[in-house]
């Protein structure tokens, strides 16, 4: 049975640390092994709590009178040294409910207004990112935006670019472009359903 012998935090960041673990394999063996965290500290990982808190929030909104466009974002990324989609995203605040993020954050990276819909609380529950890496957890918001496309509340570190993408782009960006994967399962979703946010609504 693999276990967990040791933690050891690895970096001091604001953002994101790295941790250490001394662990037994599934074949009894020592081993190495390396995750990635929003955690200031080892006691509030996950693995130490065993509590699912999202860190996050995904934004997934439609635009336009007809709701005919997806909200995107074109984002520089360090990882990969060039621009990426992705849906509007951010990190939850302290005493601050996911859905209060999701207004502050699209507000913040795009200047519009997001006007959140009711769904299945099963669709907005926080889902993982990348577990192969990272304990990171992410709860999603769905609704439509209005407003005016601003930059005005970018903080220096965020190269950003908004889309307003209609089907027709939607189609050129799966297929040509660099795609977040969770952003693109969205896409997917809005290309191929007559009503994107069908699918929010549970059949019993």
């Amino acid at each position: 049975m693999e276990k967990i012998k040791k933690i050891s935090k690895v970096t001091d960041n604001p953002f994101v640390n790295l941790y250490n673990l001394d662990v037994v394999n599934r074949k009894g063996k020592d081993s190495k092994y390396y995750v990635a965290s929003r955690t200031k500290n080892a006691a509030d990982l996950e693995m130490q709590t065993k509590r699912q808190t999202p860190n996050g929030v995904i934004i997934y909104s439609l635009y336009g009178e007809k709701r005919d466009k997806v909200v995107l974002i074109r984002q520089y990324r360090y990882a990969i040294d060039n621009y990426i989609y992705e849906l509007p995203a951010g990190l939850i605040d302290a005493g601050e409910d996911f859905h209060e993020t999701a207004i502050r954050e699209l507000r913040e990276e795009t200047g519009l207004i997001l006007h959140p819909i009711n769904a299945d609380p099963m669709y907005e529950r926080p889902y993982y990112t990348t577990i192969g890496m990272t304990d990171e957890c992410c709860g999603t918001v769905y609704g439509y935006a209005d407003g005016e496309i601003s930059s005005d509340m970018l903080e220096d570190s965020e190269d950003i670019e908004v889309v307003l993408a209609d089907r027709q782009e939607v189609r050129r960006i799966l297929r040509e472009e660099r795609v977040a994967i969770v952003c693109s399962y969205m896409l997917m979703h809005f290309l191929h359903d007559e009503e994107p946010f069908a699918f929010l609504r549970e059949k019993r």
